[in-house]
């Protein structure tokens, strides 16, 4: 741990340290972090240890009660992290459909080229397909420089998205078992409000575990019918999102409120974000190219699509 790492002085500086880090040096010096596992290794981890700094931050500086901090919380880094990481992803994935009929166009001609200089070489349907595969990779390539949208550049969100949502997750369950320290784990105890009056203690009613759970289904359901002629991979990653969605039932049911307050307060603003980059006026805001799959209606489309699909009328 990056404090373990700087001298104690003595006398006034260190009387200034902060209940949470003094907590922090007693948890490091107390136990040996190999003999506490991975997880534990993790959850006393420095982006951990920031996103609590943070979540104790935002809270003091508010004056909100501790259920509303984390609300605030989740939608302060979906509205200024993943909602821009989004927006670029947009831009990416546009341009890779604006580049599709370009790319078939010149996949005809490479076949074409290399039929004909397979015929003059005398080469074999295997080595003619060798050099057709080699080429057509080497010019679709060039094509994702020209444009700068490489596909690996649309996976930025999910690499900056799921760490980030793992460190808060952790930070919520530290500051709720009392690793940080008892003062604010005393505070969650009483930060809750309606039903979940205790931050700390799983939601017994199951309320926000079975929510998340359908909000994350929606999510999923509308993505999909995005897909008129989805993929094999597609189909196996839409199955498996679905899966995912009702296994974290019972896991939300399992941990303290806070981390389920978090989850769900999260994903409804990742829907919120997802309906927004439909809209073709946001679109034009964030520069996102027009593509040939783009509606001027897409939340009338997205409604007729899921109730043609789940056969919500006769």
């Amino acid at each position: 741990m990056w404090r373990l790492a700087r001298p104690l002085r003595q006398s006034a500086s260190s009387r200034r340290l902060s209940g949470a880090a003094v907590a922090r040096l007693t948890v490091a010096a107390g136990s040996p972090s190999p003999s506490g596992g991975w997880y534990e290794r993790l959850a006393q981890s420095v982006p951990v240890h920031w996103a609590e700094d943070g979540l104790v931050a935002l809270q003091a500086a508010a004056g909100l009660p501790w259920w509303a901090a984390i609300v605030c919380g989740g939608a302060l880094l979906r509205s200024a992290v993943t909602l821009p990481l989004a927006a670029h992803q947009g831009r990416l994935l546009a341009k890779l459909e604006n580049l599709q009929p370009e790319i078939k166009e010149l996949a005809e001609q490479l076949r074409y080229e290399v039929s004909v200089r397979g015929k003059q070489l005398g080469w074999s349907e295997k080595v003619a397909r060798f050099h057709y595969k080699k080429n057509l990779r080497r010019i679709i390539t060039e094509l994702y420089i020209r444009d700068n949208c490489h596909p690996f550049k649309a996976t930025l969100l999910v690499w900056v998205q799921i760490p980030m949502w793992v460190c808060v997750s952790l930070a919520l369950r530290n500051c709720s078992v009392g690793a940080l320290n008892s003062e604010v784990q005393e505070q969650f105890s009483t930060g809750g409000t309606l039903w979940f009056t205790d931050l700390t203690a799983p939601d017994s009613t199951w309320i926000m575990p079975v929510s998340l759970g359908l909000l994350n289904l929606l999510i999923v359901e509308i993505f999909a019918s995005q897909k008129l002629e989805a993929s094999r991979f597609q189909k196996l990653a839409t199955n498996f999102f679905r899966v995912l969605s009702v296994v974290m039932i019972p896991v939300a049911a399992t941990v303290p409120s806070s981390m389920a307050l978090y989850w769900l307060s999260s994903s409804f603003m990742g829907l919120s974000h997802n309906l927004l980059l439909r809209s073709p006026t946001f679109r034009r805001l964030c520069f996102i190219p027009r593509t040939k799959s783009d509606s001027d209606t897409p939340y009338r489309d997205i409604v007729s699509a899921l109730t043609t699909k789940y056969s919500f009328k006769k």
